[in-house]
């Protein structure tokens, strides 16, 4: 009696072999892409967002000034290192901050006279708003705001009016970069 399966024929080595690849390559891919998704979901992002920046040019009196509103909407508390006007770093002494709940919106304007002392208060949208001197790195917490002021930046004169410059803010991760017009301000 001959056996019923001596005429049937399996898969040859060669098919087996590529079956057994193409599966575990998959299985493989699969297990990566899982743990790519999990471990990104749960990794927060720092998210720096400049909003309603200025340059301010004083030409009857040689004084300048640059401001902006810088949120923080990423998942992690950022820490702002280097601020720099137009490629020049800003001297610590030369920046204001003030926390502050007005809102990116807010209308940002020059300081009166274009002085500004250790600490100052300015009308921004109707409301008071008191501004401090900087002398170190700055540490913004994840989901607020700041107003920044910058007192004279170097390498900004009245023969910018008009012109587009750069304001960049460097955190411990990364640098921002806002491209602003630069416009006359007139004083009393």
């Amino acid at each position: 009696m001959t056996s019923l399966f001596r005429d049937k024929r399996g898969l040859s080595q060669v098919v087996t072999t590529l079956i057994l690849l193409v599966v575990s390559v998959l299985l493989a891919g699969l297990v990566v892409f899982y743990a790519t998704n999990v471990t990104s979901t749960r990794v927060q992002q720092e998210e720096i967002n400049i909003k309603n920046s200025h340059i301010w040019v004083c030409c009857n009196v040689s004084r300048d000034q640059a401001a902006f509103v810088l949120q923080n909407l990423g998942g992690r508390d950022a820490v702002i290192d280097k601020l720099e006007v137009r490629g020049v770093e800003v001297p610590w002494g030369s920046v204001y901050i003030s926390n502050t709940t007005i809102g990116a919106s807010a209308e940002l304007n020059m300081t009166g006279d274009c002085e500004i002392s250790a600490t100052f208060t300015l009308l921004i949208d109707g409301s008071n708003v008191t501004f401090s001197a900087v002398s170190t790195d700055i540490c913004v917490p994840s989901g607020t705001e700041l107003i920044i002021y910058v007192d004279q930046p170097d390498n900004v004169s009245c023969d910018d009016v008009g012109c587009t410059l750069s304001i960049t803010v460097y955190t411990t991760r990364a640098c921002y970069i806002e491209e602003t017009n630069v416009e006359a301000a007139m004083t009393g």
